[in-house]
Parts: structure tokens; C-alpha cells; sequence
């Protein structure tokens, strides 16, 4: 027999659709029932490498954790990785496809379809019921001809929606109503409810608003859902969440420094080191110089290295990062910004734009060549200090020189991994979720005459249920489950 579905679009991006579909992916399995998530279109630079050897979303692979479930390239068929400000790399079910231009993109989408729906059939085939994530916002109408990834797809399906209003950033009436209103009315008919979110203060002061939109769309009230505190601690999506404020932490006392560059990626590697009470990290955006306090500066992934290390150049960084290592600071480069610590990045197929090579910061003595095949693999070993680690590799260079010689860490099979300079305080690596083990963050703390306070793993499933139970408090779960169809 074939699960059940229920599908979750937004009035707009970062409504807290993601969190939704985790918070619910666990409570409903707590409930003893085998929940899968599903996206048909993200559009992410934050992946997780799959079970079955493919990439999708992070977020995707979060809800597959809430769900207790393994990721799987089909929770998120169609993933879009901007590369450029009017470009994006197309994965497809885990790999590469194509890269197009956002116009170009609009045309192949038809193509893309009858695999999203392929995807979401063999979910349906192993589950009880298929939680389905929307993209963006459900009233972009300009965007509906050839849409796989909101009402598009629900109609494909015949896929109940739940709309979802973020009241923190204030006109939720306006956003749920306004987005009734422009909806072709054949869409507008499969939306069955909506959801409130992120509300702060008495919620009865709120009453009458959700009676009001209510009455306005003929669409079923199915919950006020107060602000969830704890759900920054948990892997964000998308670029947005690093416009955030940075934590506030009187009691830091390691400083660690991030540039922010155009085109970060997998930026939530240095989410465990955040949780930790004693690290105060701060993201630096350009026109602004990195702290000169800071113990480490961290250069994080990229989808497009060679242009985030023009963007670091532009904005001065490779001299405040100079001045750094020079007051006897450490230097860690991840992925892309491991490459960028090279000598030289040569592109002779043209991977990242016209073939060529780049001068790289020159703190490693090593040259990065980017190929057409992407390493898409889940890792584990240990680093040269003896820590263990747990992770995972996706880039489509290879790094060789001198010092590797010296490499950061050893894979599993004794495979050699990174580089390190002759005095050890810069390091570059191609492991994503290197701070996840306790083991090796701690081993990173204590560089810096910290210890580590957490359980990283354990603190992300106590969240997680706790989310779970905040919407079990607040939605309408029951009721979730017989609009599903």
C-alpha cells in the first residue's frame, strides 16, 4: 500500500519549512510510524553525501536523521548549487546533470519532472507517510509555468498543503491571504490549511488573527507555533542563516574568525564548534577586517573557489590573514578553502569558468587541479594528532605538493588526507563535518587552551525531540494526519 502524503509550502524562504517537516518527521516516528522527507527542488550549498553515493540538501539529510531514517538521493531529486550570481550547478538525484543560468534553468525544468516523480513514487513505496518540503514561496506565480517544486508538483500528485506564515517578520495575514489570492484557483484548492510560525509573546493575542485568515482563505487553522529557541543550533539550509547575529558568549575565550565570502559552502561545518560555550565565532563579511584577537581563522568550503578567492583579495583578507599567522596565529582551510591556501589552482577544463590558472594565498606549499569528477564519498579515520573523525568528502579537486608530506589526518584504509605547513599552524583538509566527533574538536580546543563542555550528536537529538514535542504541543498533529492523503 502506498504512504500517505502532506506537503508543506511557505509565504515565503525561511519561513521555517525545514524545521517543520524535521520537528514533524520525528514526533510521527516517536509515534512509531516510518516517515520519509522529501524536496523536489532545493537550492542549497550546504550538502550531505548519501548512503547510495549521491548529494542532497542538508536539510534534507537532517529531517532523514529526525526521522530516523538513512539519507537518500531521492529526499531531494533535484538539488540547485549556485556557482555564480546568475548560474547554478544542477544535481540530479545525488549527481551532476548540468550548470545553467537561471533563464536557461526555467526551459529544463520539464525535463527534470517525470525523475522528481519517480523519486517521490519509490518514497511512497517503503513508507507510511512522505513529509513534503515546498521551495521558497508558494505565491511566486511568475515562476508556476513548468513548476517542480511547489504547486507544480502538488498538482502532479494531487499532494494536500499545509501554507506556512512566518509571523516573526512581520504581514503574516497579508502574506496567507495575499497568497490566496494570487494562486491560480486549482492550486489555491489543494492548500487544506496553514500554520503559523515563530510566534513570540501570549499567543492568545493571536486569536483573532488566525480566526481572520481563517475566514478570508476558507482554509483550516491548524496551529500557532510559538518561536523555537534551540533550532539555531541545529544545520541550516541556506545562505540565509548566516545573516543572523552572531551569539552572544560573555564567557569565550577562543576567538575564531570566519570570512564570508559570495559563494560559502557547507558553512555549518563550524556549527559544533559555535555550540561550544567557550568558543566565540564570528562570521566577517567584506568591509570589515578580520579581528585581530582571533586564535583561528577559518576558511570554509566553496562553490566556486577561484571567484571567493578573487572576493577575499577585493576585500583585503589575505592581509589580515598574513598579519595573523605572523602574530603566531592558526590557519585552517576546508575544501575550497583548502585550495585556496595552495600556490596555484589550475582549471584546465574550464570547471569553474574559463580555463586557466589562479595564484593561490601561497600558505601551503601545494597546487590544486580541479577535475570534471566530483569525489562524492563518506569518510571516517583519524587525524595525525590520533583524534578520530567522522565526515565526508565532496569536491572536484585534487591537491598535491610538498606538504603533503605532512597530511592532516589518515582515511580508514591509511589513505593520506590534507596538509599541514612545516610549523603545523596551517592546515588545509577536504573533510566536511571534521568537527562533528568530540574527539577531534576537542583536540582543536585544547590547541587553543580549551576543553571541549558538549556531546555534540547528543545535543542535536535532544533538540530534535525537543521540536518534536514543541509541535506536538502547538499543531494539530492528529488532524495533519487525515488531511494527509
Amino acid at each position: 500500500m502506498a504512504a500517505r502524503a502532506l506537503m508543506f509550502q511557505g509565504t515565503g524562504s525561511d519561513v521555517g519549512k525545514s524545521l517543520i517537516v524535521a520537528g514533524l518527521a520525528r514526533a510521527l516516528s516517536l509515534r512509531g510510524m516510518k516517515v520519509l522527507p522529501f524536496k523536489p527542488q532545493n537550492m542549497s550549498n550546504n550538502a550531505a553525501v548519501t548512503i547510495d553515493g549521491g548529494e542532497i540538501g542538508r536539510a534534507q539529510a537532517l529531517q532523514a536523521r529526525a526521522a530516523s531514517v538513512p539519507p537518500s538521493v531521492h529526499m531531494n531529486p533535484v538539488l540547485l548549487k549556485p556557482q555564480s550570481d546568475i548560474g547554478a550547478q544542477i544535481v540530479l538525484q545525488g549527481k551532476f546533470y548540468a550548470t545553467a543560468k537561471a533563464a536557461d534553468y526555467q526551459s529544463i525544468k520539464p525535463a527534470l519532472m517525470p525523475h522528481v516523480l519517480e523519486s517521490f513514487a519509490r518514497l511512497k513505496e517503503t513508507a507510511d507517510i512522505v513529509l513534503v518540503e515546498g521551495a521558497g514561496s508558494a505565491s511566486e506565480v511568475n515562476l508556476r509555468a513548468n513548476d517542480i517544486a511547489n504547486m507544480g508538483f502538488a498538482r502532479a500528485c494531487d499532494a494536500p498543503v499545509v501554507l506556512i506564515g512566518d509571523i516573526d517578520r512581520g504581514g503574516v495575514i497579508a502574506s496567507l491571504v495575499g497568497t490566496k489570492a494570487v494562486l491560480d484557483p486549482q492550486d489555491a484548492a489543494l492548500i487544506t490549511g496553514f500554520l503559523v510560525n515563530k510566534f513570540r509573546g501570549d499567543p492568545s493575542l493571536f486569536d483573532e488573527g488566525m480566526r481572520q485568515v481563517a475566514d478570508m482563505t476558507g482554509w483550516e487553522a491548524l496551529g500557532l507555533v510559538p518561536f523555537f529557541t534551540a533550532a539555531r543550533q541545529l544545520p541550516a539550509e541556506d545562505g540565509l542563516a548566516l545573516d543572523a547575529p552572531d551569539l552572544a558568549k560573555p564567557n569565550a575565550y577562543i576567538k575564531v574568525a570566519v570570512p564570508i565570502l559570495p559563494h560559502v559552502s557547507n558553512f555549518d561545518d563550524l556549527d559544533p564548534l559555535e555550540a561550544e560555550p567557550s568558543v566565540d565565532l564570528v562570521r566577517v563579511r567584506p568591509g570589515n577586517p578580520l579581528p585581530g584577537n582571533a586564535q583561528m581563522i577559518v576558511l570554509p568550503g566553496s562553490k566556486s573557489t577561484v571567484g571567493d578567492l578573487k572576493a577575499l583579495r577585493e576585500a583585503g583578507f589575505h592581509i589580515d590573514i598574513a598579519a595573523h599567522l605572523r602574530r603566531g596565529g592558526t590557519v585552517l582551510g576546508m575544501c575550497g578553502g583548502y585550495q585556496m591556501l595552495g600556490r596555484a589552482l589550475h582549471d584546465p577544463h574550464g570547471v569553474e569558468g574559463a580555463p586557466g590558472t589562479t595564484e593561490g594565498l601561497g600558505l601551503l606549499d601545494i597546487e590544486t587541479t580541479f577535475l570534471k569528477e566530483k569525489r562524492l564519498a563518506n569518510v571516517r579515520g583519524r587525524s595525525a594528532d590520533g583524534a578520530s573523525y567522522t565526515g565526508f568528502e565532496i569536491h572536484k579537486g585534487v591537491s598535491e605538493g610538498p606538504d603533503r608530506s605532512r597530511p592532516f589526518a589518515y582515511l580508514e584504509d591509511g589513505t593520506p588526507e590534507g596538509a599541514q605547513s612545516a610549523d603545523g599552524r596551517v592546515v588545509g583538509t577536504y573533510l566536511h563535518g571534521l568537527f562533528v566527533d568530540d574527539a577531534q574538536r576537542a583536540v582543536w580546543l585544547a590547541r587553543f587552551g580549551g576543553t571541549s563542555e558538549i556531546a555534540y550528536d547528543a545535543t542535536i537529538e535532544k533538540i530534535l525531540d525537543g521540536l518534536a514535542a514543541h509541535l506536538e504541543a502547538h499543531v494539530d498533529v492528529d488532524r495533519l494526519l487525515t488531511l494527509s492523503r
